[in-house]
């Protein structure tokens, strides 16, 4: 059991969060790849304070839970890996269970009313995939809700009525926030309700929220916090229930530097999530600012994982160089999620940037493999003339 001050809603801040974090945070959750079985023991384990249920199953029968905390009159409806692949959010929502398991910021759950779908595809989460069983991507399936697990969504949605909706999802190491060389550690979206993008006041009320959780994270991601692409897709959820009428906020965990298990990421989601929270349950959401939040960067794709810069890849043209993206490609094998350098681009990157940079200085770059290097070949390791530099070791990424 934690034993720690309890501090009153209005008192919540984010160094208090902080400070408590890696105390509270849900440890046994700790890899990638985050199936029901790893979520069921700490189900099982939740108080009296939460009621788990089984929502349904999914297209191969495998269960989706849902839990719901709190008595307050404001309801927000939260669901995370509809993308089976995109577990980071869900370590945040345990995280955000042990927070209130423990006492702190009960005031929230006397104003607001969660109802939270950790894993919304358990099938894409057994198999570390964005889609589901049926290779379909639950998040372009509102209208026709042709599986079982958009059904169950639009059931509960239908159903719980809420006032606020959290689509929770994780995004690529590619994305920087608009085009610095920062990385887009968090990105955040309030989703169009139509083509011409309108700002309706239920966007401005999603937009609002956004701003709030931006303000805060700027204190510890300084210029590190993007804004999706709000291109109209009425296939979207988010789409489909801001359009409906209930402000949608879509968060997205993205790539914290040298951090590829995310668990920085983490950090920074549950805080988010409290944030967001606690702009609720105070009566914060304030359309006046909603401007602010296009002062927000959009995203653009503008990282590689690796970049080797001044690069001869060809010895019989000593005199040709060029630079060398390399993305960390994931797959899921017997013996765990494993990370494949794989060559994505060779030519001229000077208007992109490397989490890893390494400059070959006009060296002979080359892998004994191969007598050239070409795009889509998977290295593990490069020379740089005589130097072997590896580019992941045990499969922990450098």
């Amino acid at each position: 059991m934690f034993t720690f001050v309890h501090y009153n809603i209005s008192m919540f801040n984010s160094i208090n969060f902080l400070h408590h974090y890696d105390s509270l945070k849900a440890k046994s959750l700790k890899c990638r790849v985050l199936p029901n079985s790893d979520i069921e023991p700490l189900l099982d384990s939740l108080s009296g304070l939460f009621k788990v249920s089984i929502l349904g199953v999914s297209e191969t029968d495998i269960p989706i839970y849902s839990v719901r905390v709190g008595s307050g009159s404001k309801r927000i409806l939260i669901w995370s890996q509809m993308h089976g692949n995109e577990s980071t959010t869900t370590k945040a929502i345990f995280d955000l269970f042990n927070y209130l398991e423990s006492g702190y910021y009960k005031e929230f759950l006397t104003s607001c009313t969660l109802f939270i779908i950790p894993i919304l595809n358990p099938d894409g989460a057994k198999a570390f995939t964005r889609l589901n069983a049926n290779n379909i991507d639950l998040n372009r399936d509102a209208i026709i809700r042709s599986q079982k697990e958009s059904i169950i969504l639009r059931q509960v949605f239908d159903d719980f009525n809420p006032h606020y909706c959290f689509n929770l999802h994780g995004q690529r190491t590619i994305y920087s926030a608009g085009k610095s060389n920062s990385p887009s550690i968090i990105s955040f979206l309030s989703p169009s309700e139509d083509t011409k993008r309108s700002i309706t006041k239920t966007r401005k009320k999603s937009m609002s929220i956004i701003n709030a959780i931006n303000s805060v994270l700027q204190l510890y991601l300084p210029n590190q916090v993007g804004r999706y692409d709000d291109s109209f897709n009425p296939n979207c959820v988010g789409d489909q229930f801001q359009t409906i009428g209930v402000p949608t906020v879509l968060f997205e965990a993205g790539h914290y530097p040298g951090d590829y298990s995310r668990e920085q990421t983490r950090k920074y989601i549950a805080l988010s999530l409290f944030t967001a929270i606690e702009c609720i349950a105070e009566n914060k959401v304030n359309e006046k600012f909603y401007s602010l939040y296009f002062d927000i960067p959009e995203n653009h794709t503008l990282f590689n994982d690796v970049i080797i810069r001044n690069a001869n890849i060809n010895s019989s043209r000593p005199n040709d160089f060029c630079d060398i993206g390399i993305q960390f490609i994931e797959v899921l094998g017997s013996n765990g999620l494993k990370f494949k350098p794989t060559i994505d681009y060779i030519g001229d990157l000077s208007n992109k940037y490397g989490h890893r940079e390494i400059n070959a200085n006009f060296k002979q770059v080359f892998h004994p493999e191969f007598e050239v290097l070409l795009e889509k070949y998977e290295i593990d390791f490069i020379f740089v003339e005589s130097e072997k530099i590896e580019l992941f070791v045990k499969n922990n990424l450098i």
